[in-house]
């Protein structure tokens, strides 16, 4: 018999890299660096590795013939990109609007304060700091999330006295969580909570499921917004190629593999884990 342990991913579990496949890749190369912050990593078989520190946070795989992702299909709803402090999101927010960027939203979500934009090809990105843990409210014990104006003036005040030196995204910057359109909730639930093990954090957004490991806010976030039934785009396509989830340990990446195989699953192996499709047809690479 299965544990309720068992049946949970590692706490420690998180948000590794996640692939775009892009049109020009140079454009996209350009947007990440200059407007976000990132560095390239390292560039071979026409995929670059943007990063802050050492980390990869985004991989672009430039395809100059892949089919556009038609409106009204699942796919990527943004990544996020969580930067150490507010200080960072603040020179997030300079280093975007000196590129000549717009965003297309800021928010206030209790647990986290973000800023939303879009890169050249359309793909979503959400740059957040999270607030302390300490911090997060409960009702019922269920975490309490929220979308509210961000005090833009607050964090801009974060810059008082603050050297401009146009440097990059500092090392501790990462994939903090993976926003994505599903074609329907129920079934995205028994793949992400019930194959994959992680646990619903949050369900009171209309058309909307959060889930995480180890009682963070959310590791994944899942939609409806383009639609109940949404199809997928063509295979191929422009926009999210796949995301990683991290498991810290290869022992931990064989009881997922093994929890998605009995749920009837059947990933793909491959060097850096297994590649597994969720009802959706977005691709997740599990590794250790």
């Amino acid at each position: 018999m299965t544990t309720a342990a068992e049946s949970r991913i590692d706490p420690a579990t998180s948000i590794g890299a996640v692939r775009l496949t892009v049109s020009d890749l140079e454009r996209e190369q350009g947007f990440y660096e200059q407007a976000i912050g990132l560095e390239a990593l390292e560039r071979s078989n026409g995929v670059v590795r943007l990063g802050a520190g050492d980390e990869t946070l985004v991989e672009l795989a430039g395809d100059p013939d892949a089919p556009p992702r038609p409106r009204g299909t699942t796919g990527l709803f943004h990544l996020a990109i969580l930067v150490p402090d507010r200080l960072e999101l603040a020179r997030s927010l300079r280093r975007a609007l000196d590129a000549g960027w717009r965003f297309t939203g800021a928010s206030d979500h209790l647990v986290s304060e973000a800023l939303y934009l879009n890169d050249p090809e359309g793909n979503g990105i959400e740059i957040y700091r999270d607030r302390p843990r300490d911090e997060w409210r409960y009702r019922d014990g269920r975490l309490e999330m929220a979308t509210l104006p961000l005090d833009l003036d607050g964090l801009i005040a974060e810059l008082a006295g603050a050297e401009p030196d146009g440097a990059p995204m500092p090392g501790g910057t990462r994939i903090g969580h993976v926003h994505l359109n599903v074609s329907e909730l129920d079934g995205s639930e028994a793949f992400y909570a019930g194959a994959l093990g992680l646990d619903v954090t949050v369900r009171g957004y209309p058309g909307a499921l959060f889930l995480s490991a180890g009682g963070y806010h959310h590791h994944i976030g899942l939609n409806t917004w383009t639609g109940e039934g949404a199809p997928p785009p063509p295979h191929g396509a422009l926009g999210l190629a796949w995301f990683e989830v991290v498991t810290p340990s290869a022992a931990e990446l064989a009881r997922v593999e093994q929890r998605m195989r009995a749920a009837g699953l059947d990933p793909e192996r491959r060097e850096a884990g297994v590649l597994a499709t969720d009802p959706s047809r977005n691709r997740v690479l599990i590794g250790a």
